[in-house]
């Protein structure tokens, strides 16, 4: 009876390590992430049951590149959403401009690319709300959305978020484009078992833009559409 429990206990054991494994390489290999905390204000996706999906680009950096993306997002006709730095934002103001009048929707990615996730609710509060000041003086429309760099966040990003009134935006899909540049893997990433309420994380970096149009072609062709995160959570 005694070796029986043991084998027993051992079994779960290797089961709960087997089931962790299988959720981190889920998170670092670009399928769903794995969500750690609730929260009303925090989303991993959209609507499921849709066809719709959501293309994300945090933006600190490639504002040639952005131009582009924003180039073949015009010429597939489709909606994205920009997660704007606001250090980035604040030496970019045309760029920014640019991408609200071709009317995209625009979130906060913070100001300094700061780990949120090591900060407290005052420094949260400190570190978000000037981006989104700013992104709103830029362009005259209220900012209601966050994601945090790195996807890092606890709490007080969720409690801060909520005295802000942001919504605290993730991804189902993770490109991770700022890491490999393959375009191929990040086309596969982009699109393997693709579905309704997924939310794609990518960067504005220049295999990406190689990457762009025919992750487009396989939305359009497989009866998806690319529309804004707002547009995906049903608002």
């Amino acid at each position: 009876m005694k070796n029986k429990i043991i084998t027993t206990v051992v079994t779960n054991s290797l089961l709960a390590v087997i089931v962790l494994a299988v959720s981190l390489v889920g998170f670092w290999g670009g399928s769903t992430a794995v969500a750690t905390y609730e929260d009303e204000n925090l989303f991993y996706g959209g609507n499921a049951e849709s066809s719709e999906v959501s293309l994300t680009f945090n933006v600190y950096e490639g504002t040639s590149n952005v131009y582009e993306i924003l180039d073949i997002l015009d010429e597939f006709n489709v909606k994205a959403t920009f997660f704007i730095g606001g250090s980035w934002a604040d030496d970019n103001v045309d760029c920014v401009r640019e991408i609200y009048n071709r009317g995209h929707e625009l979130g906060s990615h913070g100001y300094f690319h700061k780990d949120h996730s090591k900060l407290g609710y005052n420094e949260n509060i400190e570190e978000i709300r000037p981006s989104v000041k700013l992104i709103e003086m830029i362009c005259g429309n209220k900012v209601g959305l966050f994601a945090p760099p790195s996807g890092a966040f606890s709490n007080e990003t969720l409690a801060a978020c909520r005295e802000l009134g942001l919504k605290v935006i993730m991804w189902s899909r993770d490109t991770i484009d700022w890491r490999d540049s393959d375009v191929g893997t990040i086309v596969k990433r982009a699109t393997k078992e693709l579905k309704g309420g997924d939310i794609v994380l990518m960067h504005p970096k220049s295999h990406t833009v190689t990457a762009l149009s025919e992750i487009l072609t396989y939305i359009r062709d497989n009866g998806l559409s690319a529309v804004t995160v707002s547009q995906n959570l049903g608002e």
